[in-house]
Parts: structure tokens; C-alpha cells; sequence
């Protein structure tokens, strides 16, 4: 099992930046990607950003050079990773529920408000 917890999120300007955070507890050495996605209202939920463990990274083409997946190196005790979505020059389109999830679905974060707007 994975637990995965999120934080970060809010209200952000046109414009603006926000990162979030997903730290993974549990069996962290079975997940083979971590992910980001977003749901918006009355939209199906859409993948954003995924790396995989051996460090390959892709995106959303509409996040591209504006978005950027990151992820600390797995904790000294083995028992956590953390990882990140930086969101730059957000717009307000792109206000949604944004998830983390461990190895494209197989486990889900508890989702996260982000709001674009002046």
C-alpha cells in the first residue's frame, strides 16, 4: 500500500506561481511513477506531469515549459518520497482539482483546491 499526501494548492494571480507537494509513504519502492493531475469543473480529470523512477519526465503539451515535476531522492530510512509540481505563468483555465497519484492511478492523493484568479 501507498499513502500519499498533499500540500500546497490555493489561490493564485494570473500569472502567478504555486508549487505543490506529494509525499509518498509505504511501499514507495513499488511505484513506477509519480503524477499530477487536474480536474475541472464539468472537465474529465487530465494527466499533467508524470516521472517515472528512472527519472524520464513528460507533460501535458499545454503545461510545457511552464509546469515542472520534481521529486527528492527516496528519504535515508527508505520510508518517504517527496515529490513536486512548480506552476508557472498559471492561467485561470487552469483552476481545478489537482491530484498526485502513485503509477498513473494506482493510488490517489486526497486532491487539492487551485484557483486562478485576480
Amino acid at each position: 500500500q501507498v499513502q500519499l499526501v498533499e500540500s500546497g494548492g490555493g489561490l493564485v494571480q494570473p500569472g502567478g506561481s504555486l508549487r505543490l507537494s506529494c509525499a509518498a509513504s509505504g511501499s514507495i519502492f513499488s511505484i513506477y511513477a509519480m503524477n499530477w493531475y487536474r480536474q475541472a469543473p464539468g472537465k474529465q480529470r487530465e494527466l499533467v506531469a508524470s516521472i517515472t523512477s528512472g527519472g524520464t519526465i513528460d507533460y501535458a503539451d499545454s503545461v510545457k515549459g511552464r509546469f515542472t515535476i520534481s521529486r527528492d531522492p527516496i528519504a535515508s530510512d527508505n520510508a518517504k518520497r517527496t515529490a513536486y509540481l512548480q506552476m508557472n505563468s498559471m492561467t485561470p483555465e487552469e483552476t481545478a482539482i489537482y491530484y498526485c497519484s502513485a503509477s498513473y492511478g494506482g493510488y490517489w492523493g486526497q486532491g487539492h483546491q487551485v484557483t486562478v484568479s485576480s
